[in-house]
């Protein structure tokens, strides 16, 4: 019996995680379930899994989500030191860190330090910090597990095979909703057509940065930290169908792919299971009715996010973090109506174009160098 802490319960990977959870009683406990603010959907889920304790991010959805599971006896936290013991649960195994954004970092770090091992869904955890969080995780035993469909593809492709003999990850996107959509067209797209993602169902922020492609440049980074490569023997490559999830070819010749439909279930359920595989009902693709696979080079004119994310992960040091905090203000910003879609890498690179990059940064540089680029990317949107 696997005993689980989910933190991000009530998103799109927490869900998925749970729906697992509840396949396999026999197999998984959830002792820790933490959300936001969503206090409906994870009341629900509190009274389906009983955990321990659970945990919110303020004081008032704190009373709210108590006076929903009066009765209950399960205890509610809430606030960075409820996150940060939800992480560090003495009776948990696995942590999914399934929590949107920045705000994962820190209840990452706090598993890490408890030894827990991390199913890894927040990639912005290893874009702010990667050398410190796969450092520490080494120093403690800790296993990190990728949930993201595209890296899960890549542990999986590189199993069984010598470091040594790789010579190149292809991370291969979907292209988003605008692949096909004139550039001057740009200027009408609202968000709602943003996130209507073609082939993923996925949360708000994660489509907009998946539309944007700054998803697969923040995974770029990802994977650099997962698998010890440089920037430079990672090539993103364009898949409108999305069946293949990523590859990884090696110095004979040879290129491995991993193969599913569009549907992160597989992903979760091989990270919570490793290193068995469970079964979970999943179909096969229908290659019939798919036809053919079809291949394209990234347009960095189109999607210029990309460019200035792996831009990011080759400059290092303080400016990933950068980076990923001005595109989390400019996202939100667009989604409020505030900025349009071409605003986003607007924001994003004048904020960028305005940082002295510490290259050796400790955790107090980055913490201030995300707040920094909070600040000044809100007086790029006026």
């Amino acid at each position: 019996m696997k005993s689980l802490s989910i933190l991000g319960s009530t998103g799109s990977i927490g869900t998925n995680a749970l729906k697992i959870a509840e396949m396999f009683p026999d197999r998984f406990r959830v002792r820790v379930l933490a959300a936001k603010n969503n206090v409906i959907m994870l009341a629900e889920q509190i009274r389906i899994f009983s955990p321990d304790f659970a945990v919110v991010f303020d004081e008032k959805s704190a009373l709210m989500l108590k006076k929903n599971i009066s009765g209950s006896g399960v205890e509610i936290l809430f606030g960075n030191d409820g996150y940060r013991a939800a992480a560090s649960y003495a009776p948990v195994d696995m942590v999914i860190a399934a929590m949107v954004g920045s705000a994962g970092l820190i209840p990452t770090l706090s598993a890490i330090d408890a030894g827990k091992n991390i199913a890894l869904a927040n990639k912005e955890t290893l874009v702010m910090a990667g050398e410190i969080v796969i450092k520490k995780a080494g120093e403690r035993g800790v296993k990190i597990l990728p949930i993201d469909s595209e890296h899960s593809a890549i542990f999986q492709c590189l199993a069984g095979h010598r470091k040594e003999d790789m010579q190149k990850i292809f991370l291969t996107a979907s292209g988003g909703p605008f692949l096909n959509l004139p550039l001057n067209e740009f200027d009408r797209i609202k968000p709602e057509d943003a996130m209507n993602h073609p082939t993923w169902q996925m949360g708000r922020k994660v489509s907009i940065d998946s539309a944007t492609l700054m998803n697969k440049g923040l995974e770029v980074m990802e994977a650099g930290y997962l698998f010890g490569v440089s920037p430079d023997d990672i090539e993103v490559i364009i898949h409108p169908q999305s069946v293949i999830h990523s590859m990884v070819s090696y110095k004979d010749g040879s290129v491995i792919a991993q193969m599913g439909i569009p549907d992160m279930k597989g992903a979760i359920a091989y990270a919570m299971s490793y290193p068995e595989r469970l079964s979970i009902g999943q179909p096969l693709p229908d290659f019939e009715a798919i036809g053919s696979f079809t291949f394209q080079k990234p347009d960095y004119e189109k999607f210029p996010c990309l460019g200035l994310a792996c831009s990011a992960g080759k400059t290092g040091g303080t400016l990933p973090a950068v980076l990923n905090a001005a595109n989390e203000v400019a996202v939100e910003a667009f989604l409020n109506g505030r900025i349009s879609f071409r605003n986003i890498p607007e924001v994003i690179e004048k904020t960028m174009g305005r940082h002295f990059v510490i290259a050796y940064p400790e955790l107090s540089d980055i913490l201030e160098a995300d707040i920094w680029a909070r600040r000044i990317a809100e007086e790029q949107l006026g």
